[in-house]
């Protein structure tokens, strides 16, 4: 079987994979990195997002043996040094932009992307941005919300839901 080497949240890893493995598949079962969820198995939820090379794709559909030699970025390695949430994963938790937390590894993920590239979106950029992660619980309210807080923004003038 090939091996395939990368760096995943900061980490040197490697191991042997088929090579129809997909990324997800090779955190999940061969690293132990089970924040990236699989919800759909076809790159409509987003569940699975990560970031290879800095930008964000869908792990799901993503071979292993394609991101060989990538700096990839997981859920996991939001987290700050010492354990405590990050900034996007604070604001979720603050402004309740999660409830059964299924998509919330993706959301952050690519909320994590847009403000890499727009610092400071506008509630329309996010909603447009997050279009392809679904949530089944949160209406996305919370979610937008908690991404413009985030990027450090006043967030008082979006009405409650």
């Amino acid at each position: 079987m090939p091996k395939v080497s990368m760096t995943v949240n900061g980490k040197p890893v490697s191991g042997e994979v088929e090579g129809r493995t997909l990324l997800v598949q090779f955190l999940r079962e061969t690293l132990g990195l089970t924040g990236t969820h699989v919800g759909c198995d076809t790159s409509q939820c987003g569940a699975c997002t990560v970031h290879v090379g800095g930008k964000s794709v869908k792990s799901c559909t993503t071979f292993a043996l394609d991101c060989d030699g990538a700096e990839v970025a997981t859920i996991e390695g939001m987290a700050n040094a010492d354990g405590s949430l990050g900034t996007i994963q604070q604001a979720f938790q603050d402004h309740h932009g999660l409830q059964c937390g299924f998509c919330t590894p993706g959301m952050v993920m690519s909320a994590a992307a847009l403000l890499k590239e727009n610092p400071k979106p506008t509630e329309a950029e996010v909603r447009h941005y997050l279009e392809g992660n679904i949530c089944r619980c949160t209406g996305y309210h919370n979610i937008v919300k908690a991404i413009l807080a985030a990027s450090g923004q006043d967030i008082s003038a979006i009405a409650a839901e």
